[in-house]
């Protein structure tokens, strides 16, 4: 399984340093490393438990004092990864759950939870860039696998006050779907 860990600084200058030292400091892979709003920098990287750890302990370095956030996720759901990069569209939307975050890490921890809850697919997790530094979580599935996976998903960023809203919505219209895709 592979492991993620994710940086989040509040200077692009040194998330950019540390995006480099964490790639020569192990055997790694950059999912993400790009500005998101407002003037913040995201780095993730995946790869095995180790080595994402030495990594993280280098950008942490570098980060110093700029650090935001910080996350390891052993065994994360690969669906995560993909849904970060766009990189899958489900063969059919069915209903569809939204999870908004103000933490960007709480949203990359709402989506492992959500997809490992029940059988759901990742649309996808949007990362602060382009809405003011919020996250969101969008999935698709039947309406109880949904439910369910909305429930787990938000689950710790009600009880931390990090959760902004979460809906489902059993039967979407076409042209809503259209503009999740």
């Amino acid at each position: 399984m592979i492991t993620i860990g994710f940086l989040e600084s509040n200077s692009i200058a040194r998330g950019v340093e540390a995006a480099d030292a964490m790639l020569k400091a192990a055997e790694v892979r950059l999912v993400v490393a790009r500005p998101s709003c407002p003037g913040k920098y995201h780095i993730m990287i995946s790869g095995e438990v180790s080595a994402v750890q030495s990594a993280m302990d280098a950008g942490k370095e570098k980060v110093g004092s700029s650090l935001i956030d910080e996350l390891v996720i052993p065994r994360v759901h690969p669906q995560v990864i993909e849904a970060i990069n766009l990189a899958t569209m489900p063969e059919k939307v069915r209903a569809i759950g939204v999870m908004e975050y103000f933490s960007v890490v709480q949203a990359v921890i709402g989506a492992d939870a959500a997809v490992k809850a029940a059988g759901v697919e990742l649309i996808e997790v949007r990362l602060g860039t382009g809405i003011g530094g919020k996250s969101f979580v969008v999935l698709t599935g039947d309406v109880s696998a949904v439910e369910a996976s909305v429930a787990a998903g938000t689950k710790e960023a009600k009880e931390n006050g990090l959760l902004i809203s979460e809906i489902v919505i059993a039967h979407p219209h076409p042209d809503l779907v259209e503009t999740l895709l």
